[in-house]
């Protein structure tokens, strides 16, 4: 279930002069926020993750988006909102955004920007910088990897996980590529658990029918 095709989705793609997109590795939505089940029940639990994937993938536009996945409710929500699909069933979620990186590049990208699906105020990903080297957006504990922007070829090793960001700082130095690390506050924000969860409630004031805001 893999899509090789982003032109019909996407315009084409040499208006893109910058040759830049978008990964985000989106996990099943049925499967997703866990950690979230002492404040949220099953059902807001998914509502939430499809909220919060859309916005990052709306966020992205008008660059080109990847999904990267191994479930077929993900794969299908990524086409009907014009995304590519990677398909990476159960190979964990370090080798599946090597997957998606990889097949980005094969598609001709210059310049890749991985990003994880459950950032509630994603506005500022397009606007992050274009600089040589590696980009690193950490999480707003400085201990996970918000986002990430490499360039292609990088042979980057991604190492998500708790304290993936002081990982991916060794892996860019030992790349030799350029260092640039931002601290965003909104796009440091993800939710994960229930005190995250606590500080978007507290900043949109509401988590309606139209989900955060």
């Amino acid at each position: 279930m893999m899509s090789d095709s982003f032109e019909t989705a996407h315009g084409d793609p040499h208006k893109n002069s910058t040759r830049d997109a978008v990964l985000i590795p989106v996990k099943a939505f049925d499967a997703a926020k866990e950690r979230l089940a002492p404040v949220l029940d099953r059902d807001e639990r998914i509502k939430l993750a499809h909220l919060l994937a859309k916005g990052v993938l709306q966020a992205a536009s008008p660059l080109p988006v990847a999904v990267v996945c191994d479930d077929a409710d993900v794969a299908q929500w990524a086409t009907d909102n014009n995304a590519i699909v990677v398909w990476a069933p159960g190979r964990g979620l370090n080798v599946a955004v090597e997957s998606g990186v990889a097949h980005l590049e094969a598609l001709g990208f210059e310049q890749i920007t991985v990003c994880h699906a459950d950032l509630p105020y994603p506005k500022g990903l397009t606007s992050l910088p274009r600089l040589q080297g590696v980009t690193l957006v950490p999480d707003r504990h400085g201990d996970g990897t918000n986002i990430i922007v490499l360039p292609r070829e990088a042979g980057f090793r991604f190492s998500y996980g708790k304290g993936s960001f002081d990982r991916h700082i060794e892996e860019v130095k030992r790349l030799g590529f350029e260092l640039h690390i931002i601290q965003d506050d909104d796009l440091g924000l993800d939710i994960d658990i229930p005190e995250d969860f606590a500080l978007l409630d507290a900043q949109t004031r509401q988590w309606g029918p139209e989900g955060p805001h």
